[in-house]
């Protein structure tokens, strides 16, 4: 997958990197260490995503336009690319091309910043149709932004008559790597 990096995300990787070089040059048999990389790998995950979704959410009640990626009008896919793209990520444009990016995760594992995949109008299809960027997932209650017929908005998942039955399958970007 092709990407480019910010500046700031640039350096910032420069700075995660040498701080990781660092520390594998200190006494590996030090247990009492307080450096943990799996927490810390969680920390950026948990930032970056969170910075999307802030972002995200700026674009509330742009209108839905088919084919749309700008702030004048969004298409769901369009709308994943522009927020995406404003992190370094360059991504496919379609919502079908993205369902194959990233790592699959289950309902249950689901976390702010994954992508839900489902099938647009078409119940009859297994084609993905549509995408959205989970944005809560508290006490179990999936919230997603996304673009809709009627604009840039937020909803949710749990025992909705419409997404529930046209799910597909979730993903989990690669955070990290951006």
């Amino acid at each position: 997958m092709r990407f480019r990096l910010s500046k700031n995300i640039f350096l910032f990787l420069i700075l995660f990197v040498s701080l990781e070089h660092l520390v594998a040059q200190t006494d590996i048999g030090d247990n009492d260490s307080s450096f943990d990389s799996d927490n810390e790998i969680d920390s950026i995950i948990e930032q970056k995503s969170d910075a999307i979704i802030k972002y995200a959410k700026q674009f509330m009640g742009v209108p839905y336009v088919w084919g749309g990626m700008s702030p004048s009008g969004f298409d769901c896919s369009g709308f994943i690319n522009y927020v995406f793209k404003g992190f370094g990520f360059s991504l496919t444009r379609t919502s079908y091309g993205l369902a194959e990016l990233g790592t699959t995760v289950t309902l249950k594992n689901l976390q702010p910043g994954d992508l839900m995949f489902f099938k647009a109008r078409n119940m009859n299809t297994t084609r993905v149709g549509h995408v959205a960027l989970v944005v809560d997932t508290t006490d179990g209650v999936i919230q997603f932004i996304h673009a809709a017929r009627n604009g840039i908005r937020i909803d949710t998942f749990n025992n909705s008559s419409y997404y529930v039955p046209r799910y597909i399958k979730s993903k989990r970007m690669d955070y990290v790597g951006y």
